[in-house]
């Protein structure tokens, strides 16, 4: 049972005493106040885990209750209790920071499960998920073909055969490789990771061979080479597929070999290396195409690992989200507690076809223009470049356009009731009904004779 404590904001004592009757039910401590103004003076005195305030109170209402409290304390969670007609008011205060809004009515379990998630946000104390082992410490997944893909890397991390990383762009392809070496037996030496895309040919062969003073123009000083830099250890060469062909037979050389020779040399020099390799790439397709080589192909895909796209690992979106939110909070100083439950649900519905890397992005995006610990909706659909659409249920849009259209007629008929009625093609006295449930008065609409 939880002893998180709740501060209820409602000037309807029925509404105010059903709900604290249902949150003591649910295991919660509750305080409560008739006004705004006594809801600042018992936060004065005491620390609520979360606040949940109406809207529409006398005096100071829910919105400038929440600028208050945000001033005061930026990270205490507040749920706005909205009827239909302050719903635009509530949505937009979710961009300053409110945590989320419910409507009236509103489905008890789902007032429970908003107040639970805005209990687990701000519960410092709260355990932790496990970290991961240390030899995987910079992956961080829940999801269960990544389990499995990550018991297979720790199995063959153990031998000393090739690695053929393949995954899209951005799935982690350096970060597994990476996880391999400290898992495996050559973790005291130098892992040293290359991206064969990012090389020039003309210097590709010069950075992992080597070479020798004035080997060709520009080389006023001898190269160890990459290979002889990680002795010992294990090189990573990442984006394998867009190695030069001419290139690809010399690296099947020193595979075969185990020994390099740096370039204007007639030396060859031992090496005792393990070599891991990725691609983004469908080699078959290459080697068909005499874009790669076969016999390097099997050299270098002794095991294989595939890294699944992040579309395909859904689960694992939340996790990400907010490992990196607390990361880069530390990085631009800010206080970063979480995403609301509508920016976490718009992460966790994405595309990503830039996989973890876009994710890593947009977190970052969001995290440097944040101003409050609760990351808004609005701010996610912005680095996500999607329109910040309000998304109503079909119940809610009906009434909204109800409301509206009876304000049209009411203006239209400068608040003759008969007349908007006639219209409305409705009687009178259903015509009031409407009127009275949207709280709407004629008289407001109806012009004074000078």
């Amino acid at each position: 049972m939880t002893t998180a404590t709740i501060l209820l904001v409602d000037d309807d004592a029925d509404l105010l005493h059903l709900l604290t009757l249902r949150l003591r039910a649910a295991g919660y401590q509750v305080l409560s106040a008739t006004r705004a103004e006594q809801a600042l003076s018992l936060l004065a005195t005491q620390t609520p885990d979360v606040v949940l305030s109406d809207v529409q109170l006398p005096g100071m209402d829910g919105l400038r209750l929440f600028d208050e409290i945000h001033a005061r304390s930026p990270t205490l969670p507040v749920i706005l209790l909205t009827a239909h007609g302050t719903i635009p008011d509530a949505v937009s205060a979710t961009a300053k920071g409110v945590f989320g809004y419910l409507t009236k009515p509103f489905d008890a379990a789902i007032l429970l499960e908003k107040i639970q998630l805005a209990v687990q946000v701000n519960a410092p104390t709260q355990p932790q998920e496990q970290p991961p082992q240390e030899w995987r410490a910079e992956i961080f997944s829940r999801s269960q073909r990544m389990n499995e893909l990550l018991n297979e890397a720790l199995l063959v991390a153990r031998s000393d055969a090739s690695v053929l990383i393949r995954g899209e762009s951005g799935t982690g392809k350096e970060l597994l490789a990476r996880a391999i070496h400290r898992a495996s037996p050559r973790s005291a030496h130098p892992f040293i990771a290359l991206n064969c895309s990012a090389i020039p040919e003309a210097l590709l062969e010069s950075e992992l061979f080597g070479h020798e003073k004035g080997a060709f123009t520009g080389a006023i000083h001898a190269n160890t080479g990459l290979f002889r830099a990680a002795q010992g250890g294990t090189l990573f060469l990442d984006e394998i597929g867009d190695m030069p062909l001419n290139l690809q037979s010399k690296l099947l050389r020193v595979l075969e070999e185990r020994q390099v020779r740096p370039v204007g040399s007639h030396q060859s020099h031992p090496i005792n290396v393990r070599l891991l390799s990725a691609t983004h790439q469908n080699l078959e397709v290459a080697i068909h195409a005499d874009q790669f080589r076969e016999d390097l192909y099997y050299r270098l895909n002794v095991v294989e690992l595939t890294l699944p796209p992040l579309r395909e690992r859904r689960e694992d979106i939340p996790l990400l989200a907010r490992h990196f939110l607390s990361r880069l909070g530390e990085k631009y100083g800010k206080t970063l507690n979480a995403f609301a439950p509508e920016a976490l649900a718009a992460l966790s519905a994405a595309p990503w076809p830039g996989n973890v890397r876009q994710l890593h992005n947009v977190v970052e995006q969001v995290s440097a223009l944040s101003t409050t610990p609760i990351i808004p909706l609005t701010l996610v659909h912005r680095a996500l470049r999607l329109p910040s659409v309000e998304i109503l249920s079909l119940t809610e849009a009906r009434e909204r356009f109800e409301r509206d259209y009876l304000i049209g007629l009411l203006k239209l008929t400068e608040g003759q009731v008969a007349d908007a009625a006639r219209l409305a093609q409705r009687n009178r006295t259903e015509f009031y009904r409407l009127l009275q449930k949207y709280g709407l008065t004629p008289d407001t609409f109806r012009t004074v004779s000078s």
